[in-house]
């Protein structure tokens, strides 16, 4: 469990940093409300956006799938979380070449992984 709650903290970090990076692009723009246009901004805006979308939903399937699945199942299902929204943000501000793809594809691989499990559980059926 340690591991997944230091991922959600880490994840926690990223957003506050999409955050001000938002807040911080408003005011060098002087843009403060919408995209105003703006290309940059609007990347900004939409990373941000992106993040809190899924990443609280994951979060919540992930936590609670550790009743059913064992310590390496969270803790990878955490990780490639982090990692993932690491690529999509980086991706998005134009740092990691293909960033935004592997990120996106990784954070869906997690939500529907998560998912499935919880679903089986649902149904009675544990894979392991």
């Amino acid at each position: 469990m340690n591991i997944f709650l230091i991922c959600a903290g880490l994840l926690g970090l990223i957003y506050a940093g999409l955050s001000l990076r938002v807040a911080r692009m408003r005011g060098t723009k002087r843009i403060f409300l919408g995209d105003g246009g703006d290309k940059e901004m609007t990347s900004a805006i939409r990373a941000h956006a992106n993040f809190i979308e899924y990443v609280p939903l994951c979060l919540l399937l992930i936590y609670i799938c550790h009743v059913y699945y064992g310590y390496r199942t969270i803790a990878g299902l955490s990780v490639l979380l982090v990692v993932s929204r690491v690529l999509h943000a980086g991706g998005m501000m134009g740092l990691i070449p293909r960033g935004r793809v592997l990120g996106a594809s990784g954070t869906i691989v997690v939500l529907a992984i998560a998912s499935l499990w919880l679903a089986f559980i649902g149904l009675g059926i544990r894979l392991y």
